[in-house]
């Protein structure tokens, strides 16, 4: 076995084995109206996740008493899930089970998930409506004794918390039952050591992708780098799986024991362990495969294969699946992924990540502290060990066991030890993989680990196939053997992968850097540099200069002469070198930034360069006469601002990118007199080119030209010849007048950015750029007319014309089918319309006048010209619409707009209209609604249930907001902002307010806030203070509450201050015995004028409780007490704060509530007295 570190975490509960359960979940259900439909479902989502179920047979429910077996069955469950419906209480032999079910949770602790169907909590704890009907039956059949159990037991159970179904779907209400218990259930499972870490989340994982409930043979494969823990994962699994099968066989360090004992023993210890008792005599490997396959055919079993390296061990033991019974699940471990895909052929493969650091630290103090987490005196030691391990459970292990029992001192020692000696066993543990690879493969990862971590992928394969190293499958290895992993297109590796490759190289020379391959640290790139110590054996040096010993250092003449088969020079921060350097024939990649030279050496040949990249540099021209660049791939000399010549370019036939960005002295680009047909980039933004030749049309395979900030170019040239051009970007072009007509049908082209052409005159008159995305016009004010379309330009998404002179828009605008933004603003002589399809429109301070909008006439201030609304019935598409500062007045806003089944956000800032439409609510999707400064607005109409911000600052004659008669729907908290909205405080105070939507947001575990005026916090509030934060004590009681509501009183400091940002933040702390964890800080902004509190003011907040039980389970690493997840009862009490940012407002009183289910029953949103004076409650 490798030497495999630790992951997973498992909870104090765990120490009782699941073996003592036969089912995990029990069905309580009443067969009559759910078993065919809703319980039906649940059972199915239930056995996919893996959790054993047992429910009952339908030809059982013939008997008048509740069958024996199903009394055994309840005692044989982890759980029951109680599905509570309209005929659940008129079955005798429901209620039974429910007697039965709560005798075991007394007894032995049996969990109960209740689920609300089609009833209510309050019909079973009242006993009223169907329940008290059937009771009316029961009561003339069964005894007193008999009905009073089962009344007790309706009563008992209505009060444990469950799920109500309501209206929500029946699937996702289904998948999150099931995601609970699944949860649960995973806290229950034994596991080998009491000290595993990360136990939950990775598990669940694992399990989904083993599938254990399907009847098929299925193998799984478990990939990652050694020390991730894939051994330990396998083990826990095994353990509390195996049970479930009619045969187990863990198979330990395969690779090890197969290269030490052979193939036959392996075969010979599978077979003993499926097959106890039998002694098996067999010679050769295909007399052991044709007794596994005759001998397991039917036979269900769990095998693991543990660190398989070899396509033969795959073959002799489990290569095909009707070797084995079904049901049997096969997992394999490796760290070579394309074995486990290509070879072995897996169903999956599962690749446990490294521990987050709040595990990491957890499992460190188990290991040096016995304890939870480190001792107050160590923090900061710890934090360098964990830092140091990047998550990785061996070396973790390993490091905490050797630190257990050590003072400071030796801490820091260790650590200090560890940047130059490594700890041999972690890498002995990771070099595994790395021995197994071929010569060139090890190259790779030497190159990465030395050279490239982090950089791009591409970029790095053209270096390294310039190298003859292969990389398309080289690479390839490095990534499905774990070594390397690529994110985002950049190659990455863990840190210690990358501490073992640079000590594989430092350990051929320990003493004597300078004979050493590879050199990147900065002391030992120093030592040789300084003492002229290098050598033949130098292949890459990086002079990185992070820690400034170069702060004086000027490099010699002959610094690299010793150096004759270097490949890989980097240098980053030295700016000091003699005016000749000798650099050998051998680089692939020179790389200087801010290199001081004028002119590379000229006895240096770069025949073998493929990338030369010297940015910002002192370079005027990279050397006098011809050089031979038939390699090179990657010239970039951007910031290079004395260059004023580049090469001809007549023997670059394979590059693919030239940078000459910021080269400001750089005032012609040569003629293009070779072949450049591999050149796919080129920029040329901010130099001072004044023309581009016509051979410039010649770059034929051009993707990506960046002229922006050509200040001085004039002309373009002929792009018919660049067919594959994808992007030109021109942007402050302040010179050019015209576009090339050529441009006009380019058939690749993605982007065309001509912003702030400020001489532009015109374009073609027409265009078909069929593949165009992106058209930006915006700046170019002498631009009068947009051209005629041609064709389907499909692909358009977004045109931006702001501050153009446009006159208007042709017609053939309607082609543009997939629109979705137009900017128009500052175009203030356009007569001519967009059509109305678009899905985003800008309106604000652009004068329009629309042709094909509604003949309504709005009156708009100043000397701007009139404007029409669209006929919003065909504006389907439209996602966001902004009428703000447009006069509109009353009835201005047609009925119609029910008809933009997509907008999003609508926004109507400072109009002048009385009310809005009141089929508002038929906005399915609306989830922003923005009417601040609105001072002539006094009712709000019903909003949809999708609405999660009304923004109402300013909104002065306002009365009414209705209280919501839907749940809402969003995901988010719902925010009502009505800063100086004093007629709607005097007529529908902010308690009214949170209470006519507490019932809305409370059942559907939502948020819910509101700003409005008001001084005083209401009676309703049970817990006050005078200050800025108030307690709740004593949790421990009140065990069911579902959330808290928050009142502060927000007063302005001064009536004199000018008006800034300020904002108002809560911050919830959970005290427990010792500690205090906190929630992140939540917070409002009054960000507006129309937003400045001028008079007293009051946040109101509702905060579910899932608010906490979220922040706590991200804390339960780093606290034992949080772990069992009943955290209430170890809670001190819960303190809320509220703070200000900013001189113009200060909290001077708050208030606190825990809200139960039976308030949201006895709601009566009727106005309350504020309190006038009460005491604080400590």
């Amino acid at each position: 076995m490798e030497d495999d570190g630790i992951v997973l975490t498992s909870s104090p509960s765990s120490s009782s084995s699941s073996s003592q359960w036969k089912y995990d979940v029990f069905l309580s259900f009443s067969g009559e109206d759910t078993r065919k439909g809703f319980t039906d479902h649940l059972y199915s989502c239930l056995i996919e996740k893996g959790l054993i179920t047992f429910r009952d047979d339908p030809k059982l429910e013939q008997g008048k008493s509740i069958a024996p077996e199903l009394l055994k069955a309840i005692g044989g469950s982890w759980c029951s899930i109680i599905v509570f419906s309209k005929t659940y209480a008129f079955s005798s032999w429901c209620l039974d089970e429910l007697v039965e079910i709560l005798k075991q949770k007394k007894e032995s602790g049996h969990e109960i998930y209740p689920v609300f169907y089609d009833v209510e909590p309050r019909e079973l704890r009242k006993q009223e409506g169907s329940v008290e009907e059937a009771f009316a039956e029961h009561e003339k059949r069964y005894n007193q004794d008999k009905t009073r159990r089962w009344r007790d037991a309706l009563l008992e159970a209505s009060c444990i918390t469950g799920w109500e179904l309501k209206d929500r779907y029946e699937s996702e209400f289904i998948q999150d039952v099931v995601r609970v218990i699944s949860k649960k259930l995973c806290q229950t499972y034994p596991s080998v050591r009491n000290d595993l870490i990360g136990i939950n989340s990775r598990l669940v994982e694992l399990r989904d992708k083993i599938c254990f409930r399907k009847d098929d043979v299925r193998i799984v494969g478990i990939c990652g780098m050694g020390g991730i823990g894939k051994t330990t994962l396998a083990r826990v699994v095994y353990n509390q799986m195996s049970g479930y099968f009619e045969g187990k066989c863990f198979l330990a360090d395969v690779r090890e024991v197969a290269m030490k004992s052979g193939l036959l023993s392996l075969q010979k210890q599978l077979l003993s362990l499926l097959l106890p008792g039998q002694d098996f005599q067999f010679f050769s490997v295909e007399d052991g495969i044709e007794i596994i396959r005759r001998r397991l055919r039917h036979k269900m079993v769990l095998v693991v294969i543990d660190d398989a390296d070899n396509m033969q061990h795959f073959k002799c033991l489990v290569e095909k699946r009707d070797w084995f019974g079904l049901g049997s699940r096969i997992i394999i471990t490796s760290r070579d992924e394309h074995l486990l895909l290509h070879s072995y052929e897996v169903d999956d493969v599962y690749k446990p990540t490294t521990l987050d650091d709040s595990e990491a630290l957890q499992l460190l103090s188990l290991k040096a502290f016995k304890s939870d987490r480190p001792k107050d005196d160590f923090i900061s030691l710890s934090e360098s060990v964990v830092e140091y391990a990047s998550g990785l459970p061996l070396a973790l292990e390993v490091l905490g066991s050797f630190l257990c029992g050590r003072g400071a001192a030796q801490w820091r020692s260790a650590i200090d030890r560890l940047k130059s000696e490594p700890n041999n066993r972690i890498l002995n543990c990771l070099q595994i993989s790395f021995d197994g690879l071929t010569d060139t493969e090890k190259n790779i990862f030497l190159d990465i680990a030395h050279f490239f971590k982090g950089r791009d992928r591409d970029f790095v394969k053209k270096i390294l196939d310039g190298c003859g190293y292969y990389p398309d499958i080289g690479l390839d290895v490095l990534i499905e053997r774990s070594l390397v992993i690529v994110k985002y297109n950049k190659i990455w590796m863990h840190d210690l992968l990358q501490e073992m490759g640079r000590n594989i190289v430092r350990q051929k020379s320990l003493d004597e850097p300078g004979k050493r391959c590879r050199l990147s640290e900065d002391s030992d790139v120093y030592q040789v540099l300084t003492q002229n110590s290098g050598t033949e054996a130098i292949e890459g040096m990086v002079i990185n200069n992070t820690i400034g010993v170069y702060k004086t250092f000027t490099l010699r003449a002959d610094a690299f002469l010793k150096m004759r088969k270097l490949r890989l020079l980097m240098v980053h921060g030295l700016l000091k070198a003699c005016d000749h350097i000798y650099l050998s024939n051998e680089l692939r990649l020179f790389e200087w930034l801010g290199c001081p030279l004028k002119s590379l050496p000229w006895d240096f040949q770069p025949d073998n360069l493929v990338a030369l990249l010297l940015p910002n540099s002192c370079i005027k021209q990279l050397w006098n006469g011809d050089r031979h660049l038939n390699k090179l791939k990657f010239l970039d000399l951007q910031g290079s601002r004395k260059l004023i010549r580049t090469p001809d370019f007549t023997t670059t036939e394979n590059l693919e990118s030239l940078n000459l960005t910021g080269c400001s002295n750089l005032r012609r680009f040569p003629e293009i007199t070779g072949e450049m047909e591999c050149l796919l980039e080129l920029y040329l933004d901010g130099t001072s080119i004044k023309e581009l030749t016509s051979s410039f049309g010649h770059l034929s395979n051009l993707k990506v030209l960046n002229l922006s900030g050509c200040s001085e170019l004039e002309n373009l040239p002929d792009f018919r010849m660049m067919e594959n051009l994808e992007s030109l970007n021109l942007e402050g072009c302040t010179s050019l007048a015209h576009v090339h007509p050529s441009i006009a049908f380019s058939p690749k082209l993605k982007l065309l950015n001509l912003r702030n052409c400020k001489s532009l005159k015109s374009l073609p008159t027409k265009i078909g750029m069929e593949s165009l995305e992106i058209l930006i016009l915006s700046g170019c004010k002498n631009l009068q007319r947009f051209p005629e379309i041609t064709g389907k330009m499909e692909h358009l998404l977004e045109v931006h014309l702001d501050g153009t002179s446009m006159e208007e828009l042709p017609s053939s605008v309607g082609n543009l089918s997939s629109l979705k933004v137009l900017d128009l603003s500052g175009c203030s002589v356009l007569e001519d319309s967009p059509p109305s399809f678009l899905q985003w429109i800008y309106r604000k301070g652009c004068g329009v006048l629309l042709s094909s909008l509604n003949p309504m006439l709005l009156k708009k201030s100043l000397n701007s010209m009139a404007l029409k609304l669209p006929r919003l019935s065909s504006l389907s598409s439209l996602r966001e619409l902004n009428i703000s500062d447009r006069n509109l007045c009353e009835g201005a806003l047609p009925s119609a707009i029910c008809c933009l089944s997509s907008l999003v956000t609508l926004i109507l800032k400072d109009n002048n209209f009385v009310s809005l439409p009141t089929n508002l609510c038929q906005l399915p999707k609306l989830y922003l609604l923005e009417l601040g400064g609105c001072k002539k607005l006094e009712t709000l109409p019903q909003l949809p249930s999708s609405i999660i911000a009304v923004g109402l600052d300013g909104c002065a004659s306002l009365e009414i907001v209705p209280n919501p008669t839907k749940a809402y729907t969003a995901s988010y908290t719902i925010h009502y902002y009505g800063v100086n909205c004093f007629k709607l405080a005097a007529n529908d105070n902010a308690l009214r307010m949170l209470k006519g939507h507490l019932k809305a947001v409370a059942n559907a575990r939502q948020e819910f806030d509101i700003v409005i005026p008001g001084s005083e916090i209401f009676e309703w509030f049970s817990h006050q203070s005078e200050e800025c934060s108030v307690m709740i004590p004593n949790l421990q009681n009140d065990i069911q509450w579902m959330g808290f509501a928050l009142c502060c009183a927000l007063v302005p400091a001064s009536n004199n201050v000018a008006w800034r940002r300020e904002q108002i933040s809560c911050t919830i702390k959970i005290h427990f015995e010792g500690f205090t964890c906190r929630t992140p800080t939540a917070g409002y902004y009054f960000k507006s004028k129309s937003g400045q509190i001028s008079e007293d003011h009051l946040w109101l907040r509702y905060l579910h409780r899932d608010i906490l039980d979220n922040i706590l389970k991200h804390k339960s690493g780093q606290y034992e007490i949080l772990r069992s997840g009943d955290w209430i009862r170890s809670c001190i009490g819960i303190e809320i704060l509220f703070e200000t940012l900013g001189i113009g407002t200060k909290v001077n009183k708050c208030g606190a509530r825990l809200v139960f289910p039976s308030d949201l029953e006895d709601l009566d949103p009727t106005m309350e007295q504020p309190s006038k004076k009460r005491k604080r409650h400590d």
